[in-house]
């Protein structure tokens, strides 16, 4: 199993942060989890957490939210991480599956391991973390 000890969901849906802890619980996987409604709330929380140890290992990211999508956090992100103590994980997790974005994706190459359609199965959450 990875070790995952400090997680980021940010998406502004509950129905999928609902979801993704009874995919932690099915996948009998015990997580530090933070969830954000949108990449604003996230990137905050993420600078003030800079060196140390809560900083999250992993970041499962929308794309589409209000207030700061996952692009702008994106941005925002490659500003910082080069001051996080670790390298932190991302994954793009959305349901548009719109040409655009998954092409788009690509010009973060070097933050953004994988990009995940919704709903995430189980055996792609397991692929995360199995």
């Amino acid at each position: 199993m990875k070790k995952f000890n400090n997680i980021f969901v940010v998406d502004d849906d509950l129905v999928y942060h609902f979801i993704i802890k009874k995919l932690f619980s099915k996948c009998n996987i015990n997580v530090n989890t933070s969830y954000f409604f949108n990449g604003l709330e996230a990137i905050d929380d993420l600078k003030n957490k800079i060196q140390t140890d809560s900083e999250p290992d992993l970041i499962l990211l929308d794309i589409n939210m209000p207030v700061c999508d996952g692009w702008h956090f994106l941005e925002e992100f490659r500003k910082i991480k080069q001051n996080l103590s670790k390298d932190v994980t991302v994954y793009l997790i959305s349901s548009s599956n719109d040409v655009s974005d998954l092409n788009k994706s690509k010009l973060y190459e070097d933050e953004v391991k994988k990009y995940y359609y919704k709903p995430m199965s189980q055996e792609d959450f397991e692929t995360i973390f199995v």
